[in-house]
């Protein structure tokens, strides 16, 4: 089977989609399947760790960022026949598989219609949310993002009329013949805001090699010293990692911090880090996947900072594959993963969210320089195995396919 990905950002970029995406297309070529990733092509150093890979098809675009990490291409007729040409190149296709919430997806779906394929789509994006935490003027963008998908997909599926997320995503995925999701919690909102009638939940999975290569590698007992935090992810508002730093700065908690990632948000947060008077906190900038893993394992707990944005939210689940308990802000992602967790009690405001946050801190590190820590439950380890996850996924394709 030849199962072309969509995405609205290269694979090779920076994000947790995208980690998935590759890790898919590894375990899918394993089983025998071709895989070709559609994205646009990226302007930065990074997009060299592409150059000469046959797998990808990177589109015409434009950066929309100031690092250059992350581009546009604009969805219309001159980009489907760049498009269609350098599919010529490749095997006929058997299945889209759009990964994508914005041009990625218009793109995608717009192909699957064009040459009559059976369409999967992966919905990534609580874009309500998400547009929220970084605009006061997020009605206006979604509807302008609505007349968008409206235009771009005239004729593909019916398009509803609506201003909001919702409908924006159900336009979307209006000729989708499955769509899946990485959480339960995200599933469920999708279906009962009309998006899809039943939405699969396929989690996004870890590397079974890596993980079992970082395991063998970690110690068996913990190491001594404080506690020892550690933050993932992309340095920006909704991840919330300025009132993360204001909640250490407020926990005067003794223990080492380890921030990992990068993005437009770096410079206010070691203004922060700078305030603290006795955590001590590290920037460790963006690392490879492995390292990611290893620090991981390394650490006694990972501290997860978003609300409502995630729709799976994958460090938790990274870590509890790992045995590393997570302290949870989102009730959701808490909910989902069961255990081995301490949950930040919820907050009307923001203030009253770090203060929240800056208590849990506190009996974090007091739990586990008491050797109290919880343990994360087992179940969620071999669950999220990209294996496991692989073969969930083709049972759908099989489903869409009509296989």
């Amino acid at each position: 089977m030849h199962i072309v990905f969509f995405a609205d950002q290269h694979a090779e970029s920076l994000g947790g989609a995208q980690v998935s995406m590759r890790l898919q297309r590894t375990y899918l070529e394993r089983a025998g399947h071709t895989v070709t990733i559609v994205a646009p092509r990226m302007h930065s150093a990074r997009g060299g760790d592409a150059a000469g890979d046959p797998g990808y098809i990177d589109l015409p675009s434009i950066p929309i960022t100031a690092d250059r990490e992350y581009s546009l291409t604009w969805p219309g007729r001159r980009t489907d026949r760049f498009l269609d040409r350098a599919m010529t190149r490749r095997p006929p296709v058997d299945l889209v598989h759009v990964q994508a919430d914005f041009w990625g997806a218009f793109i995608g779906h717009r192909f699957a219609h064009r040459h009559g394929i059976p369409a999967v789509h992966t919905m990534h994006n609580r874009v309500d949310v998400g547009i929220a935490a970084v605009t006061p003027l997020h009605r206006p963008v979604l509807g302008a993002l609505n007349l968008w998908r409206r235009t771009a997909l005239r004729g593909i599926g019916p398009q509803p009329r609506g201003a909001d997320g919702w409908a924006y995503l159900a336009g979307v995925a209006a000729e989708s013949r499955a769509v899946t999701a990485p959480s339960g919690h995200f599933a469920r909102r999708l279906e009962q805001h009309g998006v899809f009638g039943s939405v699969d939940v396929i989690w996004n999975g870890i590397d079974d090699e890596v993980r079992e290569q970082v395991l063998a590698a970690a110690p068996t007992e913990r190491a001594p010293g404080r506690p020892r935090f550690i933050w993932l992810g992309r340095m920006s508002p909704e991840k919330r990692l300025l009132p993360f730093l204001e909640a250490v700065v407020a926990s005067d908690v003794d223990t080492d911090i380890e921030i990992v990632g990068g993005g437009a948000q770096l410079r206010a947060a070691e203004r922060i880090a700078a305030r603290a008077s006795r955590p001590r906190i590290h920037f460790a900038g963006r690392i490879g996947y492995a390292d990611v893993l290893a620090r991981i394992a390394a650490a006694d707990a990972v501290v997860q900072t978003s609300i409502g944005f995630e729709t799976q939210g994958m460090t938790p689940f990274e870590a509890a594959t790992l045995g590393t308990p997570t302290i949870v802000s989102d009730p959701d992602i808490a909910g989902e993963l069961g255990g081995g967790l301490w949950a930040v009690p919820d907050a009307r405001d923001e203030p009253g969210r770090v203060a929240a946050l800056a208590e849990t801190l506190r009996l974090a590190a007091a739990d586990i320089a008491g050797g109290r820590a919880p343990e994360p439950d087992p179940q969620v380890s071999a669950d999220f195995r990209q294996s496991s996850r692989t073969a969930a996924m083709l049972e759908v394709y099989g489903r869409a396919s009509g296989g």
